[in-house]
């Protein structure tokens, strides 16, 4: 409680009512929807650290890195909410003024998902935003660009080309003016040294460099999220279980496809949290 009466001095909404009431529909405009996923996951991680589970290295899938870095100590749940808000504002504003879109490709290998970018330039920006596995790259960029690269890949043999419903062309250079404007606010942000090391996005390679970590923030909006390179980074480093923390359980589901062997478990839920054991 004490979580969600804070975010709601700083949203200025009423995040745990919109959270556990609904309306579904105000839940999933990106100015809720960041902070609601922000704010779950920064208590997950606070209860697991009350009961002694703590991490050797932490990551966090886009948004997720800002929650990561708060279960890192590395920055505060205020400052990390208000540039949570901030971030998803700045994003819609630069969606509104240059229109994009995104798509997932299902079944094409990295490389061939960044010729087919490449190819589809022509018709537009258009670029590879998450390497989320193997054979899963989403694309983002203008909506002539997106739909010319997702034509291209269906000839090319993809198994699936899905539009995603996003408010704009995240991770890609449409996102520029969102990025200058983050720096800016980033800039007066306390960073400290994590409490472990963090792998940001969009280097894929642990750090505990406060101005690393402060750059990465900056680029990211406008760079690739590398979630498999940043995966492997983790196994490389000896981890034995992976917790996902928050809500879903896309990421577990991403590492299966990245290491078969990888052990994952979801962390989302009072009971779920109860079960965790060192």
């Amino acid at each position: 409680n004490e979580f969600y009466d804070k975010a709601s001095d700083v949203l200025e909404f009423d995040l745990k009512q919109i959270s556990f009431q609904g309306p579904e529909e105000e839940l999933k405009q990106t100015r809720i929807t960041q902070p609601a996923i922000f704010v779950h996951s920064v208590i997950v991680a606070h209860l697991l650290a009350e009961r002694g589970v703590r991490p050797a290295i932490v990551a966090g899938h886009s948004l997720g890195e800002y929650s990561a870095l708060v279960g890192a100590q590395a920055i505060s749940f205020e400052d990390g909410l208000q540039l949570v808000k901030l971030r998803g504002e700045l994003m819609q504003q630069a969606g509104n003024r240059n229109p994009g879109t995104m798509a997932a490709i299902l079944g094409l290998k990295t490389e061939q998902v960044t010729a087919i970018c490449r190819e589809a330039e022509d018709a537009g920006v258009v670029v590879p935003a998450n390497f989320n596995s193997p054979e899963q790259v989403v694309i983002s960029g203008s909506i002539t660009g997106v739909h010319k690269a997702m034509e291209l890949a269906k000839t090319k043999g993809a198994k699936r080309v899905v539009e995603l419903v996003v408010s704009g062309a995240f991770h890609s250079p449409l996102m520029i003016p969102a990025r200058d404007q983050l720096g800016q606010a980033l800039a007066k942000i306390k960073i400290q040294k994590p409490s472990c090391p963090i792998v940001p996005n969009v280097t894929a390679e642990p750090t505990e460099d406060v101005e690393v970590i402060r750059r990465c923030l900056v680029e990211q909006l406008t760079s690739p999220v590398q979630w498999v390179d940043s995966m492997r980074t983790v196994i490389n480093f000896g981890v034995e279980k992976f917790l996902e923390v928050g809500p879903g359980k896309v990421l577990c589901g991403l590492l299966r496809r990245i290491d078969r062997q990888a052990v994952c478990e979801t962390v989302g839920t009072v009971e779920e949290i109860e079960n965790i054991h060192n």
